[in-house]
């Protein structure tokens, strides 16, 4: 069994003492600073599991202790001591990279949870550490380790390209906080894979991952649907009944399209974020709740605080820190992979995995995928259910929105070059034709774009001239 050395660092006495006992009691044993300069010598003289330290200390404060351990790349998970109701102040120190926060005066049961997910961090962390003893590259390691722990979940993120390792390398690093993550990027784009795998990498594995889709209640269930009801306290309440925080308690509570919820609704989940509390209707008590809040949605948030419709105070506490994911296009590469993937599911019963033609590849490569990773997997499902045998061919894939029809705007070519004249239809000037097949590499709806005929005319012209 790993034994745990934690380092507290308060100037207060009393303070200190308190903490220690509690660690103690938990099996953890601890060393004291009241300062920082005394808590930067026995960093370097000891190997901690766990950091609790006080915002104010006489020569400095807690956040500057925060940022010598990220430069230092230590695994030791900090938490905050700050007073009560400084919500500011625990904000800053997670966006500095601290662990969690604990508010003063302190209670007992909340220093628990935080010390034990903490601890649970540092051993994962160590685990990580010594597998990756044999490695060159510790970074590479550590990600193919957390990698490893997810893949049997099939929530793992897929995709090689450089926007994707950056976004894995950032979830590696979120998943060491409790700090709320709010996840922006467009529909289809993974958000909810993107908080599970946060999740799964965390210290709150073991506990529940609750998704919820806030624009899918009914606003006069939301109260209910969040913080639970107790029997009785309203009509068709036939018993207690647990919420979502109840249910996510311990772990990870996702809120899918947070810019959903109404506004009533917002100032309730702003405290329960603040208080680390929540009041089931018809209670008479609030409890305390131990959740990690995940958020996500495709809207601007920032448009709608400026227009009223989201509360600034919330859009401040969710968006501590932001996990932006790439849209499919900008990650092309990782097509082919997210491809061959998805076939590989879908030919689940069948002895061959079904392939692409060499011509619907190249299709599937210069599309704008505006659905993103979701419109691709559903393009794919109707494709395997078009096609005649395990050889999926381009008129399978049944694209009909437009087309990127050149990697670079500049390159397009100007109209007024194509077709100096109003175009008819069919086509019936072979040298623009040509022209647009030669300026989009032969890509047929691309080309029908930039001449601004349909696909079906430009098929009518190409067969009509010999072209096909």
């Amino acid at each position: 069994m790993i034994k745990h050395l934690a380092l507290i660092v308060d100037d207060e006495p009393d303070i200190c003492e308190l903490l220690e006992l509690t660690l103690n009691r938990m099996d953890i044993d601890t060393l004291s600073a009241g300062n920082l300069q005394t808590a930067y010598k026995l960093l370097n003289e000891h190997n901690f599991s766990i950091c609790l330290t006080d915002m104010r200390l006489p020569d400095g404060n807690g956040i500057e202790l925060v940022k010598k351990i990220q430069l230092q790349e230590k695994q030791i998970p900090v938490a905050m001591i700050s007073a009560h109701g400084n919500m500011d102040t625990a904000i800053e120190a997670l966006k500095a990279g601290a662990f969690d926060f604990v508010s003063k005066p302190l209670e007992l049961a909340e220093l628990r949870n935080l010390v034990n997910s903490a601890i649970k961090l540092a051993d994962k962390a160590q685990q990580q550490d010594l597998s990756s003893l044999n490695s060159d590259n510790n970074l590479s390691s550590s990600l193919e380790k957390s990698a490893d722990n997810i893949a049997d979940k099939k929530i793992r993120l897929l995709g090689d390209s450089k926007a994707m390792q950056q976004t894995n390398i950032l979830i590696s690093k979120l998943a060491k906080s409790q700090a709320p993550v709010f996840v922006s990027g467009e529909s289809g784009t993974g958000k909810e894979l993107a908080a599970k795998q946060i999740h799964y990498l965390s210290s709150r594995s073991d506990s529940p991952f609750v998704p919820v889709n806030c624009g899918a209640i009914p606003a006069e269930l939301m109260e209910s649907e969040f913080f639970g009801h107790t029997k009785g306290s309203f009509t068709g309440a036939h018993k207690n009944k647990k919420g979502l925080f109840q249910t996510a308690h311990g772990g990870t509570l996702f809120l899918d399209e947070v810019a959903d919820l109404p506004l009533s609704m917002q100032v309730k989940l702003l405290r329960a974020i603040q208080e680390k509390a929540i009041r089931s209707v018809g209670a008479a008590q609030e409890e305390k709740i131990d959740v990690r809040i995940i958020s996500a949605t495709h809207k601007n948030l920032n448009q709608l605080v400026a227009d009223g419709d989201f509360r600034q105070d919330l859009y401040y506490r969710i968006n501590v820190i932001e996990l932006e994911m790439p849209p499919l296009r900008e990650r092309s590469d990782d097509i082919i992979s997210l491809t061959k993937f998805f076939l590989e599911k879908l030919s689940d019963a069948k002895d061959e995995p079904y392939q692409l033609s060499d011509e619907a590849v190249n299709l599937l490569q210069s599309y704008s995928f505006p659905g993103n990773v979701r419109e691709l997997e559903n393009i794919l499902e109707r494709a395997v259910a078009l096609c005649d045998n395990l050889l999926i061919q381009a008129g399978d894939l049944s694209l009909h929105e437009p087309i990127l029809p050149l990697s670079n705007a500049s390159d397009k070519l100007p109209l007024a070059e194509i077709n100096p004249a109003p175009l008819q239809s069919p086509l019936k000037n072979k040298q623009q034709i040509q022209q647009a097949l030669e300026k989009t590499h032969w890509n047929r709806k691309a080309a029908a774009e930039l001449l601004g005929v349909t696909y079906r005319q430009l098929r009518y012209s190409l067969k009509k001239m010999g072209l096909e």
